[in-house]
């Protein structure tokens, strides 16, 4: 099955780019990956990533997407409480 990562609403880029640097404890969202993969033991470089494994590659991108999607149905919950 062919998965697609693009976004429905291409105007939500910069508000998603902030969530991912706010999940990831970093100010800009180009350094959310690099953080998490420091976080994880992933060598990830700037640059030329070819010496990574699909499997630590995953890794990076795994634990950043699911701490977005905890984040936002964190976010979700409390508006529901305040309603």
């Amino acid at each position: 099955m062919a998965r697609s990562n693009k976004i429905l609403v291409p105007e939500s880029r910069n508000a998603l780019d902030d969530l991912k640097a706010q999940v990831a404890g970093t100010m800009k969202a180009e350094d959310a990956k690099f953080e998490t993969a420091k976080e994880i033991g992933v060598p990830l470089n700037k640059g030329y990533n070819g010496n990574l494994s699909t499997r630590e590659a995953g890794k990076i991108g795994g634990k950043l997407g699911g701490n977005m999607v905890k984040e936002l149905v964190r976010m979700a919950q409390e508006t529901l409480r305040k309603q």
